[in-house]
């Protein structure tokens, strides 16, 4: 067979080089694809799509054969064909620079056909990916050069089988989705409190009983009591996966490039496993514990049978174990886990769950492994070779890094995919906070990270939790399309990003998904906006977008409802003292979604200095949750739907209590803040509001006292204006006081005093 990486690929691949080498920017196209490459050389021309489609492939027979067993699946209906054939993918060693070589691959469309060079076989799968997309729906293809290869080398997305079982079958589905998207692992979270996911022999009861529930809903069941069943109860909910499940799992998921890596968690989340296994616990009795008793030594030689399994049936280099939220109360109170901690001279409980880690990693890596951990596995001291999942923060990420260990951002503010993903009150019920489709794409590493810590920094990965996730059929709205978007910042180098492309190519791809059957998130029904606040010029610029394209916002500014015949949304509104806005979607004369109803103020507290009591401020232990600092309750940034999003200050346990100093005495006539309710992590509204004016600063009056309203405190979700509104009087100072009810976190975005 005639190489077709001839003359004219071996100068493209001498360029390359030289693009790696000096980042060089792409020229400025798009294409319909999901990650964007990361360079694209459009050539003039069109090449039409032949019918049948026929490749040739000039590599090794057993790359050859998983790529013919890879095929039925494959969007394209290709067929092998001969030295003439329309498609030729070469793999071989050398065949790209090396900054290209582990995944990258060159796509090659002119008037003569179509080419694919990588080194890898992973690189002509991506290869093929890219190519699926661009033909999508087409007749003929542009002629065009691309080269492309990953930012990270792990793109990963989390799948939690535990709380809610999902099928071999559902798995499979997401495997192939995400390998379209060139995602490479599938992080499978087999074990936790919700159930035992894994046939391990020896070990019966972990899949007769652990595995099985009554209710099948998780939250019901474990406000219930979380009691487990046998298999053979009548109505009993649940799963696990045989050795021939796994198997053919790994083996679907090896065709499609992605590798598997197994969590059974430990020393936490055990409480499946104690409820059969008792006698692994501190306590040694079931249902009392969800912390495995690390004095005792049968707990290791059951972690060192089920890890055998493991080992044996999946080829991962990494092995997950879990290492999060572990309680420490049982270990303090055991005779066995205190005399470990005397004997082996650990620094108390901390110590304690370190000696477990290390002591697990080196029963591992003496098989071949290495096990990955979540980033509490820092606490005490870090096992030597492991590599750490940041959940907490992007910053535990980065404190491993520059201890010299790997890490894999998965952020829970960004990268959870089991929070709200839209307007709460719009929404099935979720977990915590919103993280946005434009939140999840936003994410990137500090600019200011040191080339050393950078490189440990490995990849990227959607975590799915399914506490509130209850079928496959939502599991998928959850996950999709907001992995797209964790695909992209994985692949695509950061300067290669763009926020309208994206939005534009992933209402295309969310619609291919929804003719494939899938059950993707169809995009936001609601006006999104962000606010500018220009403090030179005393204003504030609100700008109006949407996550459907294309289509159409119209909006009112005199109090009434947007309709088809209202002014068409073209650039953003300054505010230089107050705006009431409706907004609404439209796909021509079709209304989406809910009106939009906001009021934005430039008003006189911003940028005005502002204390707070001793027992009134602001919690400071999370970042996100400070909006920014003192300033944050008078920067006139207003926060949209998730407390998270850096613009919600919050308060816990403590009330918040504070008094803003407006320079000068002047007349208010309207004290106001914005409180949020998400009951499901504990964020709830004050119980009452009340708001004082003085002239110097020591005698202070009573304006008014707002309790919350109970219609909105009954609500899973709410969003309520509290505070005062009355006749003019004069006031320099403002002090805002809301009360707590359940000393837990009460939020608020901004204290508006006009």
């Amino acid at each position: 067979m005639r190489n077709p990486f001839t003359r004219r690929n071996l100068l493209l691949t001498a360029a390359l080089a030289l693009l790696a080498a000096c980042d060089a920017p792409r020229t400025a196209v798009e294409v319909e694809v999901i990650p964007q490459p990361q360079s694209i050389t459009p050539a003039r021309g069109t090449l039409l799509l032949p019918s049948p489609l026929t490749f040739s492939a000039s590599m090794s027979q057993q790359d050859l054969a998983d790529l013919l067993a890879y095929l039925p699946a494959y969007p394209l209906p290709l067929q092998q064909g001969g030295d003439d054939a329309f498609l030729r993918i070469t793999v071989s060693d050398g065949l790209l620079p090396d900054s290209l070589a582990a995944e990258g691959y060159c796509l090659d469309i002119d008037r003569r056909g179509v080419r694919i060079g990588a080194a890898t076989p992973a690189g002509a799968f991506y290869g093929l990916q890219t190519l699926a997309q661009l033909a999508r729906g087409k007749t003929e293809l542009p002629c065009l050069t691309i080269t492309d290869a990953p930012r990270f080398p792990y793109r990963g997305l989390h799948l939690d089988v535990s709380r809610h079982f999902f099928s071999k079958e559902h798995v499979m589905r997401q495997i192939d989705r995400i390998a379209a998207y060139k995602m490479n692992r599938l992080h499978w979270h087999l074990t936790d409190g919700g159930g035992w996911r894994l046939e391990i022999p020896g070990y019966p009861e972990l899949t007769r009983v652990a595995a099985w529930r009554k209710p099948a809903n998780y939250l019901e069941w474990s406000r219930g009591g979380g009691r487990f069943c046998s298999q053979d109860t009548e109505g009993a909910y649940g799963g696990y996966y045989t050795e021939a499940d796994v198997r053919e799992v790994l083996e679907y998921a090896r065709l499609r490039h992605v590798t598997v890596i197994p969590e059974i968690e430990m020393p936490g989340h055990s409480s499946e496993l104690l409820a059969v296994y008792p006698q692994l616990s501190c306590t040694g009795k079931p249902y009392t514990s969800g912390e495995v008793c690390i004095g005792n030594e049968e707990t290791f030689r059951f972690f060192e049978d089920v890890l055998d399994e493991v080992v044996r049936l999946f080829p991962s280099h990494y092995i997950h174990i879990g290492g999060d939220e572990a309680s420490r109360r049982h270990w303090r109170a055991c005779p066995k886990c205190q005399r470990r901690i005397r004997e082996e001279g650990l620094d108390g409980e901390d110590g304690l769950q370190a000696y477990m880690i290390a002591r697990i990693e080196k029963y591992l890596n003496a098989k071949g492994r290495d096990i990955i951990g979540w980033d509490e596995i820092l606490q005490g001291g870090l096992a030597p070779n492991a590599t750490v999942m940041s959940w907490r923060s992007t910053e535990a990420g980065i404190h491993a890094a520059s201890m010299g260990h790997d890490a894999i951002m998965t952020p829970e503010d960004y990268f959870y995919l089991d929070r709200y993903q839209d307007d709460p009150e719009t929404q099935p019920l979720a977990f915590g906070s919103t993280n946005t489709l434009a939140t999840v794409y936003s994410f990137d590493l500090p600019d200011t990270l040191r080339p050393e810590v950078e490189k440990h920094i490995i990849g990227v990965q959607g975590n799915t939790w399914a506490e509130y996730i209850p079928t496959p059929e939502h599991a998928e709205y959850m996950i999709y399309p907001r992995v797209m978007a964790i695909a992209e910042v994985g692949w695509t180098q950061p300067q290669h990003k763009d926020t309208e492309s994206f939005r534009r190519r992933v209402n295309r791809e969310v619609r291919y998904m929804q003719s494939l059957g899938y059950h993707p998130f169809p995009l936001s029904e609601q006006v999104q906006y962000s606010q500018e606040v220009d403090y030179d010029n005393r204003c504030i610029h609100l700008s109006l977008t949407s996550e459907r394209y294309p289509i159409d916002i119209r909006y009112t500014t005199d109090g009434t409802e947007p309709t088809p015949a209202s002014p068409l949304y073209t650039q953003p509104f300054t505010v230089t003292d107050s705006l009431i806005l409706a907004a609404r979607l439209f796909e021509g004369d079709k209304p989406l979604g809910k009106v939009l109803h906001l009021r934005t103020d430039y008003h006189k507290a911003i940028g005005q200095t502002i204390t707070y009591a001793p027992r009134g401020h602001y919690y400071i232990a999370k970042a996100a949750y400070t909006a920014g600092g003192i300033y944050g309750l008078v920067d006139g940034k207003r926060g949209g739907k998730s407390y998270a999003d850096g613009y919600w200050q919050g308060f816990c346990p403590n009330d918040l209590d504070a008094t803003i100093d407006l320079g000068q005495v002047t007349d208010i006539h309207r004290v106001m803040a914005c409180f949020m309710q998400v009951k499901s992590p504990n964020v709830f509204l004050p119980a009452r509001v009340d708001v004082y004016a003085s002239v110097d600063g020591k005698e202070f009056t009573l304006l008014g006292s707002t309790p919350r309203p109970e219609e909105e405190a009954a609500k899973e979700v709410a969003y309520v204006d509290l505070g005062w509104t009355g006749a003019p009087v004069p006031a320099r100072y403002v002090r805002f006081h809301a009360v707590q009810e359940k000393g837990q976190f009460l939020f608020t975005d901004e204290i508006v005093v006009q």
